[in-house]
C-alpha cells in the first residue's frame, strides 16, 4: 500500500514523514507553520485510514514508505555534496569496513586532507546498515565543549526534556536506535566530544560513531583510523592528479593530456593535500600551470622542513599564505576579518562586522575561499575551518582580532535586540533567524567574558542569549546563560535578578534542586547588597520551592531546613509587600508540614498569603498563593473551592507577559485547573486547559506531561479516538525521558488503560496499568483514580458487585491527596454500583453522596440514572442520558441507553461502536 492508496492527503503525508523521524507534534506543529491541535487531527485521521494501532505504528510506517520511495536511501540527514567525490577507493572501502564492523571510528589527519567529504561519502555508502537513520553533526560552529550534546541534538530532531539535560535526552532518544552519527571537525571541543561519546556509547548498544578529528579522542571503544593525502602513486594518474583535474575543469580550465605530468609535480608539491589542490586549481585561470608550478616552487621551498606530517600542515598553510597573498590588500584584509564567524553569514552580517562589500565576497568565492549557498534570507557565505584558523591567527598577529570581535559583539547585540522585538517570537521564521546567528553569539560571548573592557557588553549578551534561548526552548542553555549573566555582572541587583530567573528555568526543567540552590544563591547576593527585604523574599522563595515542587527535587534538603530560611526571612523582611507575600507563602508549606498541621489554620494562613500576594501587585506571586490556597482547600475536601481556585489562577496568568517565571506558573496552573476541572464534573473545561497545556512551547519534549490533561478528559468522555490519538506521544515522550518516576502522569496512564478496557482490549490495558506501576505511585495514593477507572470498566462490563466492592473503603478514610479531585466521582459510580448490584443501602448510598455532588453534573447524572434504575423508571433514566449529553459525556450518555434496554439498547450500542467501544453489558 501507498499513501495515495490508503487516502492520505498530501498534509497528512507531511505529518507522517515527520513522524517518521522521530519528531513531536510541537516539533511537526513548528516545521510545517500549523498548530499542534491540527498535527494531533492528522494523526488521528491516519490511526484510523492506516488502521495503525498507535503513533509508534505511524512511525514506522513512514520510515518505511520513505524508503521504498527513496529506493532504500537512508541518508536524509546528511548533507548534499556541492561537488564531486574524487578517488581515495582503497580508503573509502577501509573506511567503511571499520565503520561496518566497530562501535567508534574516529578518522584521524591533519588540516585539508579531506577527512569530512570522505566521512560523507563513507557514510551514504554504509547507510543501509543502519535502518534507523544517518546524522551529520558539524561541529565547527561550536566554541563551548558544553555545547557539544545540543548541538547533536539539533542534527538528530530531539529537544530537551524537562527533568533532564540535553545530553541525557539525546542519549535517551538514540537508545535502541541502529543509527550512524558522523561528528566533524570534534578536535576544537574534544574536551565536550570524549565524554558525551563515552555515555553515548555505553547507552546506546546499537549506534555507531564516526569522528572526524586531527587528533584521537582518547575514549573507550575508539577505532582509529589514519586519513592520508590523496595518493601520489601512479604520477599522472594519481588520486590527486584526478581531484585537480576535476576541480580545473569546474573553474573552466580543463587540462591537456601532456600537461598531467605538470600537474602530477604541483601536486607533489603539495604532498597530496586535497585542500591545497583545490586552492591551487581554483588559480588556474589567473596563473596558468605554469605560473602556478613557478610560484609554488618559491612558497613551498622556504616552507619545508621538519616531520613528514608537519610538512603536509605547511603544505596547507603555504598554499593558503600563497592564495591570500595573490589578493589584493583589501580583499586579503576582508578574509581575515570574516574569519570571526563561526557559522554562514550573509552580505549584511559581513558588512556590519568586517567592512564587507558583496563584490569583495564574491571575489573570495571565486577563489574557492568561501563558499556560497543559497538560503531562503539569501546567499549566505562560509569559510572553511582550516581557512578561518589561519584569519584568526593573522587577525591576531595584526593586532586587529579585538577590534573585529568588538564590532561582532555589537553586531550580536543588535541582532539580539531585533529578536526580542519581533511581534512573533517562537514562531517558525524567528526559530531559523535565532539558529542562523546563535552560534555566532555564543562564540562572541566566549570571547567577551575574557576582555576585561567589554564585561558590561558580555554580562548583556549573556542575559540577551538566556532571553532567546528561552524563547527557542533551549531552556538548558537558558539557565546556563542566566547563571553565566549573574557571574559577569558586579550589580548584585542585577546579579540576583539573573539568578531568580535562572531559578525559574530550573523550575521549568523540572530541577527542584537548582531551584533550590538558585534561589539560595540570589538572596546571599541581596544580602551582600545589604538589602534585609530581598533576602527574605529570595529565602522564602527557595523555601515555598521545597513544598510546592517537592515532587522535581532529585533529592530534598535535609529536615529542617526550609523552616531555618522561613524563620530568617520572618526576621528580614519587614514591611516589604512583596517579601511579606513570599514569606506567607513559604509559611503555608512549611507551617502546614507538621503533625500537629491544624485545618482551619491552615486555611487562615492560605487565605492571608493570596492578600498579602494580590496587594503587593504580582500576578505570579498572587498565583502562588492561589496555588496554596487550592492545596488546603483540596485537603478540606471542597473540590469546588479547588476548581475555582485554579480556574482564577489561569485567567489571573492570561495576560502576564512571556517570560521564565510566568511560563513555570501557567503550566502548573493550567495542569491543576484542568484536573480540577475533571473533579467538579465541568469536562469542556478540562478539555479547554488540557488543549492550552498540551499546546504549550515550554513542553514540546514532554509530550507525556503535555498530554496528560487532555487525556484525562478524553477518556472520561469516551473519546477513544482522541485517546488513542495522543497516548502515542505521551507513551513516546516518557519512554524518551528514560522511563521517569513522575506519579502526577499516572492518572493519565491509568486513563487510557480504561478507554483500553472498554474498548475490550486487554493487552493494551495491562501494558497501561504496567506504566502507572512504572511511574512509581505508591499504591495508597493511586487508590482514588484507580478504583474509579477500573470501577467504570468493570460496570461496562456487567461486573457491579466487583466494582462496588472495589470501591468499599469510605473517602475519608483515604489519603487526602488520594481522593484530591476524585472525590465526587468516587461517590457516584460507588452509589451506581451499589444500585447495579443490588445493595440493601443502595438507596442510603445515592442521598448520602446527593449533597457532596450537588453541581457537579456528571456525578449528579450518575446518581440519577442510579435511582432511576432502582424505581424502573425509563423516562428518568433517559433524563439522565440527556444531562450526560449536555455534560459532554458521550460515553455516559451510550450507556445510559444501554441500561434502558429495548430499542434503545440497541441506538446505545450503535453509539457505544461508534465511539470506538464494546457495547458493553447492562
Amino acid at each position: 500500500m501507498t499513501a495515495v492508496q490508503a487516502g492520505i492527503s498530501t498534509r497528512e503525508a507531511e505529518v507522517l514523514a515527520l513522524l517518521g523521524e522521530h519528531l513531536s507534534n510541537a516539533e511537526i506543529a513548528a516545521r510545517l507553520f500549523i498548530s499542534v491541535r491540527t498535527v494531533e487531527t492528522h494523526v488521528s485521521s491516519m490511526l484510523r485510514k492506516l488502521d495503525a494501532p498507535d503513533r509508534r505504528a505511524l512511525a514506522q510506517l513512514a520510515v518505511e514508505w520513505g524508503r521504498a520511495a527513496r529506493g532504500g536511501d537512508v541518508t536524509l540527514g546528511l548533507p548534499a555534496p556541492v561537488t564531486s567525490f574524487v578517488g581515495r577507493a582503497q580508503e573509502r572501502a577501509a573506511l567503511a569496513a571499520a565503520v561496518t564492523t566497530h562501535r567508534q571510528v574516529s578518522a584521524v589527519g591533519p588540516g585539508g586532507v579531506g577527512k569530512t567529504r570522505l566521512a560523507l561519502a563513507v557514510a551514504g555508502d554504509v547507510a543501509p546498515e543502519f535502518p534507523d537513520g544517518v546524522w551529520f553533526v558539524d561541529l565547527v560552529p561550536i566554541t563551548d565543549a558544553a555545547m557539544v550534546g545540543a548541538t547533536v541534538a539539533a542534527a538528530v530532531g530531539v529537544g530537551e526534556q524537562q527533568g533532564r539535560g540535553i545530553d541525557d535526552t539525546v542519549i535517551s532518544a538514540l537508545a535502541d536506535r541502529r543509527a550512524l552519527l558522523v561528528l566533524d571537525n570534534c578536535e576544537q571541543v574534544r574536551d565536550g566530544v570524549a565524554p558525551f561519546l563515552e555515555r553515548l556509547l555505553a547507552a546506546a548498544p546499537k549506534l555507531t560513531v564516526l569522528a572526524t578529528s586531527r587528533a584521537r579522542l582518547m575514549v573507550p571503544f575508539e577505532r582509529v583510523h589514519p586519513i592520508p593525502p590523496m595518493s601520489l602513486t601512479g604520477d599522472d594518474d594519481s588520486d590527486a592528479v584526478a581531484l585537480f583535474l576535476d576541480r580545473a575543469a569546474a573553474v573552466g580550465w580543463p587540462v591537456a593530456a601532456e600537461q598531467r605530468e605538470q600537474v602530477a609535480e604541483i601536486c607533489r608539491g603539495l604532498d597530496g593535500v586535497a585542500l591545497a589542490i583545490e586552492l591551487a586549481a581554483a588559480r588556474l585561470p589567473m596563473l596558468g600551470l605554469d605560473g602556478l608550478s613557478g610560484v609554488l616552487a618559491d612558497q613551498l621551498r622556504v616552507l619545508t622542513g621538519g616531520a613528514r606530517a608537519d610538512d603536509r600542515h605547511r603544505s596547507v598553510r603555504a598554499m593558503l599564505d600563497w592564495s591570500v597573498a595573490l589578493l589584493d590588500p583589501a580583499d586579503r584584509t576582508l578574509l581575515h576579518r570574516i574569519a570571526v564567524f563561526v557559522a554562514p553569514f550573509t552580505v549584511d552580517a559581513a558588512a556590519q562586522v568586517a567592512g564587507a562589500t558583496m563584490d569583495g565576497l564574491a571575489r573570495l568565492t571565486e577563489q574557492s575561499l568561501l563558499s556560497a549557498t543559497p538560503a531562503p534570507g539569501g546567499m549566505r557565505y562560509r569559510t572553511l575551518a582550516t581557512i578561518r584558523q589561519c584569519g584568526l591567527e593573522q587577525l591576531a598577529a595584526s593586532g586587529e582580532l579585538d577590534g573585529v570581535r568588538a564590532e561582532q559583539l555589537r553586531w550580536c547585540l543588535a541582532i539580539a535586540t531585533g529578536l526580542a522585538q519581533d511581534p512573533k517570537p517562537g514562531a517558525g521564521p524567528w526559530r531559523a533567524r535565532f539558529d542562523d546567528v546563535a552560534d555566532d553569539m555564543r562564540a562572541v560571548l566566549g570571547w567577551a567574558v575574557t576582555a576585561a573592557d567589554h564585561r558590561g557588553d558580555a554580562y548583556a549578551l549573556a542575559v540577551a542569549l538566556a532571553n532567546l534561548a528561552f524563547t527557542r526552548n533551549l531552556i538548558g542553555e537558558a539557565q546556563l546563560r542566566y547563571e553565566q549573566a549573574a557571574a559577569l555582572t558586579g550589580d548584585p541587583y542585577a546579579a540576583g535578578a539573573a539568578l531568580r530567573q535562572a531559578a525559574a528555568v530550573a523550575g521549568c526543567r523540572m530541577r527542584g534542586d537548582d531551584m533550590y540552590r538558585l534561589y539560595y544563591a540570589a538572596a546571599e547576593t541581596a544580602r551582600s547588597a545589604g538589602d534585609d527585604a530581598g533576602t527574605a523574599r529570595d529565602l522564602a522563595t527557595a523555601a515555598a520551592t521545597v513544598y510546592r515542587f517537592s515532587g522535581t527535587f532529585a533529592e530534598l534538603p535535609p529536615a529542617g531546613e526550609a523552616a531555618a530560611l522561613l524563620a530568617e526571612a520572618q526576621e528580614l523582611a519587614g514591611d516589604d509587600p512583596a517579601a511579606s507575600a513570599a514569606v506567607a507563602l513559604a509559611e503555608c508549606g512549611v507551617l502546614s508540614d507538621t503533625a500537629e498541621a491544624d485545618l482551619s489554620e491552615a486555611v487562615k494562613r492560605a487565605e492571608r498569603a493570596v492578600d498579602l500576594a494580590r496587594t503587593s501587585g504580582d500576578p505570579l506571586a498572587h498565583s502562588a498563593a492561589l496555588d496554596a490556597l487550592a492545596a488546603v482547600q483540596c485537603w478540606a475536601g471542597d473540590t469546588f473551592a479547588t476548581a475555582a481556585s485554579s480556574r482564577q489562577r489561569v485567567d489571573l496568568l492570561a495576560k502576564v507577559p512571556a517570560a521564565p517565571a510566568a511560563a513555570l506558573e501557567r503550566t502548573n496552573a493550567l495542569s491543576e485547573a484542568a484536573e480540577s476541572s475533571v473533579g467538579v464534573g465541568d469536562l469542556a473545561a478540562a478539555r479547554r486547559w488540557g488543549e492550552q497545556l498540551r499546546d504549550l512551547p515550554l513542553l514540546a519534549e514532554r509530550g507525556d506531561f503535555a498530554t496528560s490533561r487532555l487525556l484525562l478528559a478524553d477518556a472520561l468522555a469516551g473519546n477513544a479516538e482522541g485517546v488513542l490519538a495522543a497516548c502515542g506521544r505521551f507513551r513516546d515522550a516518557w519512554g524518551l525521558s528514560g522511563g521517569l518516576h513522575t506519579p502526577t502522569l499516572a492518572t493519565a496512564a491509568a486513563a487510557v488503560a480504561m478507554i483500553h478496557g472498554l474498548r475490550g482490549d486487554e493487552t493494551a490495558r495491562a501494558e497501561w496499568l504496567g506504566i502507572v506501576d512504572e511511574l512509581d505511585v505508591a499504591p495508597e495514593l493511586k487508590a482514588g483514580y484507580s478504583r474509579v477507572f477500573d470501577a467504570l470498566v468493570l460496570l461496562h462490563e456487567g461486573r457491579a458487585g466487583e466494582a462496588f466492592a472495589l470501591l468499599a473503603t469510605e473517602p475519608d478514610e483515604m489519603s487526602e491527596w488520594a481522593i484530591w479531585v476524585w472525590r465526587h466521582w468516587y461517590l457516584a459510580v460507588r452509589a451506581e454500583a451499589a444500585a447495579l448490584s443490588g445493595q440493601p443501602d443502595a438507596r442510603d448510598q445515592i442521598a448520602a453522596a446527593r449533597p457532596i455532588v450537588a453541581g457537579n453534573p456528571i456525578a449528579s447524572a450518575h446518581l440519577d440514572r442510579a435511582e432511576a434504575l432502582l424505581d424502573n423508571d425509563s423516562s428518568r433514566v433517559l433524563a439522565a442520558a440527556a444531562a450526560f449529553e449536555a455534560a459532554g459525556s458521550r460515553y455516559q450518555r451510550a450507556r445510559t441507553l444501554v441500561l434502558a434496554g429495548g430499542d434503545h439498547a440497541k441506538q446505545g450500542g450503535a453509539a457505544l461502536t461508534d465511539l470506538g467501544l464494546t457495547p458493553g453489558t447492562p
